[in-house]
This record gives C-alpha cells, sequence and structure tokens, in this order.
C-alpha cells in the first residue's frame, strides 16, 4: 500500500485538514460539506434532531411513535449528509430529497395507524407489505453510504437466510420465513427495525452525543488536551511524549467515545511533539490510533456498544461504567508499557512542551473535570440515565459561561433564558403551573436561549459583521450532536434487521451450539473461539454491530460453558472493539497515518501491537468468577449461577449495600488480588510484544514472559505462583546477562 503524503511535516494541521480527516474516516463513507442554504437546512434538521431527544427526556412520547419519527430524521440525514455516489459531494441531489420524502411517507403511515399494526404483525396489509419493503431498503441504503457496503451485504445475507433457509445445509437449515412475516416483524413490530438497538440509539446514545458536542463546543476537549500536556509534556524522560499521548488519550476519550475523532483531534497537536522527539511515523501514528482507540472504552462516554450492554442485562448505564473501570485502566497501562518499550528501543528523547503551568490551568479551566463525574453523581442518587444526562448538559452549558471564550451563546440570551427559567420554577412553587418540574423549567430556559441565540446568529451573518460570532457555538453543537447519531442509528437499524432473522430461524442458538462444540465444552477453548468470532466478525462490520451480532449469537456459548453473564456481553464488547485496531480495515490507525505521512498498514499493525496486551485481559473475568471480579461484579448468593453474579446496584443507597457485601464477603481483597494480578499479567506481555525490560530482551526472555502472562490470565493461586516464578527467572536472566554485557569499569577509575 502506498505511503500517504506527509500530511504533518509542519508543525500543525488546518482545522480543514482535520475535518476532512474525521468525515473521511468516522464513517467509512464520503461525507458532504454543505455550504450556503443547503448547510443552514440541514443544519437546523440535525439541530432539531438533538432538541427533539432532549424533549423526550421530559415529556411523553408513545414508544413506537418516537422511534418512528427518529427514524425519519436519521434517514432523511444521512441521503442529505451521506452521498449516493463520491461525484454528488457538493450538495443534496433530487433523488436525496425524494428518498427522504419516500421514508417520511413511510413513517407518517406507520405512526397513525401504529395501534391497530400491531395487531397484524404475522399478517400484515398489501400497503404495509409494500411501505415495509420500501423501508428496509432505504434502511440498508443508509447503511451503505454512510458504513460502507459490508454490513450491507451481511444484512442482505441474513434475509436470504430467512427466505431460503430449508435450502441451506444442516445444521443451519429452517423451514423459512415468508416475505410478509419478515417485513411485518420489521416494519409493524417494535423488534427488527424499531428494536433494542435503534431504541438505544434514539434514547441513550443520542444524548451522549449531544453531551459530548457541548463538551467539546465549551471547550473541555481542548482543556483535557492541554492539562495533559502541561501535567507529562515537561518530562525529562524520552518516553514522556509517549506518556503524554497516552494520558491526553483518556481524557479526552472520557468526552468523545470515538475513536477516530479523538485520534485525529490528538494528533494533530501531539504528532509534532512526537516527530520532534525521535518517534517513527508508523509507531506514532499507532501509538496516536491506540490511545484514542481507548475513547470508545472510557467511562463515562464509551462507546455506543455500552449502551446496549446496558439494554440487553436490563442495568442501569452506571453499573456499566462501574465494569469499564478497572478494564480502562488495564487498556491504557498496556499501552504505557508498550510505548516505554518502543521509546527505549528508539532512543526518543525529552521535548520540551511550551504551556501554561497547571496550576494556572486547573485554576482557569478545571471545572471541565466536572464533566467526567457529573454523569455518575447523578445516577448515583438515583436518577435514571436521561434525566442524568440531560442534566449534565444543562451543567455544562452553564458551566461554559464561567469564561468569555467558552461560553456558548451571547450572555444576553442565556440571561433571557435564565429568567424564564426562574419564572416557570417560581410558577411551580406558587401552584400556578402544578405540573412544573426544575428540569422542564431548565428545558424551556435553554430552548429561549437558543431560539435567542439562532436569532443573533442570523442577524451577524445578515449585516455580515466581523469577528468570531459566539452564538453559533450552540447551534454548532446542537447539530453536531444530532449528526454524530446518524451513523449509529443507521447502523443499528440495519443490525435490528439481522437480529429479527437470527430470533425468528433460531440461528442464534445454532450458532452458540457450533462454538460450544468446537470448544469440546472447554471454557478456555469456548472462549477462544468465541474471541476469534468476534473479531473476523469486526473485521467487516462496525463495533455497533460487531457487538450485536455477538450478543445475540455468542454471549449464549458463552455462558452455557459457566461464564457470567455480565462478563460474557463485557468480553464480546471488548473483542468487538479491538476489530476496530485490526487489519485490514481499521479507521482509527488510517486516520492516525494521514496525520503522521506514515503506512497505513503498517500504523495498522502497531495499533494492534500497543492493544494486544490489554485484549487479552478479558480472558481473565471470563476464565473465572474470582477474575469476574474485574468487573467489580458480586455474587448475589454463596455459590452463584452465571445469571446471578450481577453487579447488584444502581443508585447510592444500594452503592452502600454494595460495598457492606463486598466487606462481608471478603470480596475487596479478591477483587484487588485480580487488579494486581492483571497489572502484572499486562506488564508480562508488554515485554513479550515490546521486546523491551532493562535492555532489548532474547527471543527465550519473551517466549517465557508470554507463558508467564498466559498463567496469569486464570485466576488461580496455583496459576498465578507458577506466573510469577516464570516472572522471576526471566528477571534473574535479564539482570545476570546484562550485567556481563556492561563494559568492565577501568582500575582506579572513579
Amino acid at each position: 500500500m502506498a505511503t500517504n503524503a506527509p500530511a504533518a511535516d509542519d508543525d500543525s494541521l488546518s482545522q480543514d485538514k482535520l475535518s476532512q480527516i474525521i468525515e473521511e474516516y468516522e464513517s467509512e463513507s464520503a461525507t458532504r460539506k454543505l455550504s450556503g442554504p443547503w448547510a443552514w437546512v440541514v443544519g437546523l434538521l440535525a439541530a432539531g434532531l438533538s432538541i427533539y431527544a432532549l424533549y423526550w427526556t421530559q415529556f411523553s412520547i408513545t414508544t413506537q411513535i418516537y422511534r418512528a419519527s427518529f427514524l425519519m430524521l436519521i434517514l432523511a440525514l444521512t441521503f442529505f449528509y451521506f452521498p449516493m455516489w463520491k461525484r454528488d459531494r457538493a450538495r443534496p441531489t433530487i433523488l436525496d430529497v425524494a428518498l427522504a420524502l419516500i421514508a417520511a411517507g413511510c413513517l407518517i403511515y406507520l405512526m397513525l395507524h401504529f395501534r391497530e399494526a400491531l395487531q397484524r404483525t404475522t399478517q400484515p396489509l398489501l400497503i404495509e407489505v409494500v411501505l415495509g419493503t420500501i423501508l428496509v431498503v432505504l434502511v440498508l441504503e443508509a447503511t451503505r453510504r454512510t458504513t460502507g457496503l459490508a454490513l450491507t451485504i451481511v444484512a442482505l445475507v441474513f434475509i436470504l437466510y430467512a427466505l431460503f433457509g430449508r435450502w441451506v445445509p444442516e445444521p443451519f437449515d429452517h423451514r423459512g420465513i415468508t416475505w410478509q412475516r419478515l417485513i411485518g416483524a420489521n416494519y409493524l413490530d417494535i423488534r427488527g427495525i424499531f428494536g433494542i438497538p435503534l431504541d438505544v440509539a434514539a434514547t441513550f446514545i443520542v444524548l451522549f452525543t449531544i453531551y459530548g458536542a457541548v463538551l467539546e463546543y465549551s471547550g473541555a476537549g481542548k482543556f483535557f488536551l492541554d492539562w495533559s500536556f502541561a501535567a507529562l509534556g515537561k518530562s525529562r524522560s524520552g518516553a514522556g511524549p509517549g506518556r503524554t499521548v497516552t494520558a491526553a488519550g483518556f481524557l479526552l476519550g472520557t468526552v468523545s467515545g470515538s475513536g477516530v475523532a479523538t485520534t485525529v483531534t490528538l494528533g494533530s497537536l501531539a504528532w509534532p511533539m512526537l516527530k520532534k522527539a525521535g518517534y517513527e511515523r508508523n509507531n506514532a501514528g499507532g501509538m496516536l490510533a491506540a490511545s484514542g482507540i481507548g475513547a470508545t472504552l472510557s467511562p463515562p462516554t464509551l462507546g455506543a456498544a455500552a449502551f446496549l450492554i446496558a439494554e440487553y442485562l436490563n442495568i442501569s448505564y452506571l453499573q456499566v461504567l462501574m465494569m469499564a473501570c478497572i478494564p480502562t485502566v488495564l487498556y491504557y497501562l498496556s499501552i504505557l508499557l508498550m510505548i516505554e518499550a518502543d521509546s527505549r528501543r528508539m532512543g526518543t528523547v525529552a521535548v520540551p512542551v511550551d504551556t501554561q503551568p497547571i496550576w494556572e490551568l486547573t485554576l482557569k479551566y478545571g471545572y471541565h473535570f466536572t464533566s467526567l463525574f457529573a454523569v455518575a453523581i447523578l445516577m448515583g442518587t438515583g436518577m435514571t440515565p436521561f434525566m442524568a444526562v440531560f442534566w449534565s448538559i444543562v451543567i455544562a452549558f452553564c458551566l461554559s459561561f464561567l469564561r468569555p471564550e467558552t461560553r456558548l451563546t451571547s450572555l444576553g440570551a442565556a440571561a433571557a433564558g435564565l429568567v424564564l427559567t426562574v419564572v416557570l420554577l417560581l410558577a411551580e412553587v406558587t401552584n400556578l403551573l402544578p405540573t412544573m418540574r426544575a428540569s422542564i423549567a431548565a428545558f424551556w430556559g435553554i430552548m429561549l436561549t437558543v431560539a435567542i441565540a439562532a436569532v443573533q446568529a442570523l442577524r451577524h451573518k445578515l449585516r455580515r459583521e466581523p469577528g468570531e460570532n459566539e452564538n453559533l457555538r450552540v447551534l454548532n453543537a446542537l447539530e453536531y450532536g444530532g449528526r454524530s447519531v446518524v451513523a449509529i442509528a443507521a447502523t443499528t437499524a440495519c443490525a435490528g434487521i439481522i437480529v429479527s432473522v437470527v430470533t425468528l430461524t433460531g440461528l442464534g442458538l445454532k450458532i452458540s451450539g457450533l462454538i460450544v462444540n468446537l470448544g469440546g465444552g472447554s471454557l478456555f477453548w469456548t472462549i477462544f473461539f468465541a474471541a476469534i468470532a468476534v473479531w473476523v466478525l469486526g473485521l467487516a462490520v462496525p463495533v455497533t454491530a460487531s457487538y450485536i451480532l455477538g450478543a445475540v449469537m455468542i454471549v449464549p456459548a458463552l455462558t452455557d460453558v459457566g461464564v457470567p453473564l455480565a462478563a460474557a456481553h463485557m468480553f464480546i464488547f471488548y473483542y468487538a472493539v479491538l476489530a476496530d485496531v485490526s487489519p485490514p480495515t481499521a479507521l482509527a490507525p488510517m486516520a492516525a497515518s494521514a496525520i503522521t505521512g506514515g503506512r497505513p498498514w503498517t500504523t495498522m499493525f502497531m495499533a494492534w501491537k500497543y492493544c494486544l496486551p490489554a485484549f487479552l485481559v478479558p480472558f481473565i473475568f471470563t476464565l473465572s468468577l474470582e477474575g469476574a471480579s474485574l468487573l467489580l461484579l458480586l455474587p448475589e448468593v454463596a455459590t452463584p449461577t452465571p445469571e446471578q453474579f450481577v453487579l447488584p446496584f444502581g443508585n447510592a443507597i444500594e452503592v452502600a449495600t454494595w460495598l457492606a457485601a463486598l466487606g462481608a464477603g471478603g470480596w475487596w481483597f479478591t477483587i484487588t488480588q485480580a487488579f494486581l494480578t492483571a497489572c502484572v499479567a499486562v506488564a508480562a506481555f508488554a515485554g513479550a510484544f515490546g521486546g523491551w525490560l532493562l535492555k532489548q530482551a532474547t527471543m527465550l526472555e519473551r517466549v517465557l514472559l508470554g507463558a508467564a502472562g498466559v498463567a496469569l490470565l486464570y485466576a488461580n493461586t496455583t496459576f498465578d505462583l507458577v506466573g510469577l516464578g516464570l516472572l522471576v527467572l526471566v528477571g534473574v536472566m535479564h539482570v545476570v546477562r546484562v550485567r556481563r554485557a556492561a563494559p568492565a569499569v577501568p582500575a582506579g577509575a572513579d
């Protein structure tokens, strides 16, 4: 594969170039950069989607109507933002407008007739078969535009399997599903297209994309990067630049949730520093991609699949955040140790970074750290995830006004919104509006602020006034929040079609049985084959889709051999993410290579190498119940079954009960032991893959380190002792060899 042009030979990249890289790689498809009237029309539609999602948090909307109307907006935005062919990137075509209107017609019919339609999901009317067929085609086309052909082809194969299953060889044959039955399940039912995946996109994911957009446009992302550089950028070690990138990737990822966007933002600022330090282009690209892809794993935002975990397990999102904490630490520990090894091998040097003193930076913008804890704290008080995210958005919006350069609107617009909020709250207190709530008052206050900001922004543009228009920030944040969910929502709608086929044909149980049979009933080999299956699946489809398919087809195989249900879902999630940094389709490494000018294929392998030790960690929390404590899981009974091994809290009161149970059951010791063992295992794998201890490691030392890491994967005292024994052996061998190789000191020398 040809080397990219060295886009980063200068010390910085233009904002247009960064936007181009994000648009090119984040969605796997070409994205229109709209201008003129189309930019305003489509931008307002995307902002309207964000406002609609916020409205849903405060007011009751029938489930079928909300999901259908949400999908209607998603399809329209897909056809406007993503061209059918690359040559149509200038502006939406007449065909795009026609497709958006046809989608609206299909879904408006459903919204008007959903009550009667639910009674005939197995025998839809002719008009419903026609409209449902059109909707399926439009969803497939939206998926093709946003994520490429791979997932679209997979969905088509599943549809053909549903229709012609009687001709499929055993054991995957079935009697066949009629087209009417398939359309009824996907168009009239709240499963299929309108099932759990789309529901999660329309509730959890869209709210978190709005939250992330508000944080980004209020300067939180830039602050986290600056803070990381100020904290670690002055290190005198040659590994200092690499450590800085790792920390910055984590902090930026906590509010991003997008591996590509985090990689590009991080690379735009860190690549000049890495180049001066002496990092080779491909290594630097792999380092940036590995640090950026951690956004998919880092609380509190995580990736889209994390919200699906909460829905499939019927637990709170707070519980998913808790489960992700220790694995996230182990992920970044892996990257840190691998970078440390490569830095010493390449002989990199410290690079002074010109930043503000960390105390000054924290004093000015430290309030942005609130965003890292707001969601979890609010959910810990007992709020629903939706209300917790809503109030987190309100908090981030209000905090933006602490500094002139970060405020999202003019002070006048904000003052008007504040006055309306106070008036509505007083109306509640005085019983003039007894149904008014504080959250509703805040919603209408923000809506008034946005409306005034929009008018002021339009006036600023019409008058062609000079300078930046601060009122555009909130509009851009709402637009970006709505636009960011488009590709994910199209993916979840398409995945819903696949899930309906799996459910109707019983394919999930057949695949699960096949994996168990391949593993011969062995826990380790079943987990091994499950990992391979999810990894291969993820090479063709996005993380969200590969998790959904793994959840319905592979999780049952894991639970059949005794893996806790929650651990099985987290296992699928992690290996779906691993595929996102693996050749040949890894998008974050490709984006990183576009910044560093490295070879895309080589950069992919470097990113895969940096992440590999961390992605062996899921074996720890699936091989034994003690290892499952890495996810902070706690058995509800003395001898738990996999289904009973769950994280049993969702609010502050239950947290206290959980902590007491930990102490009473001695689980603090188990969790600590499992965590320390996992850290040592990651370090052993980092030594094996990185090939560096005090000096370059020999092949024998690397093999023994790998064997030690494998032994430590199983949370068992005997295996732990074997692993630690091998580590001690390697340590002694390495120290002796290094000392023998050291040059002799002449007699009499100081």
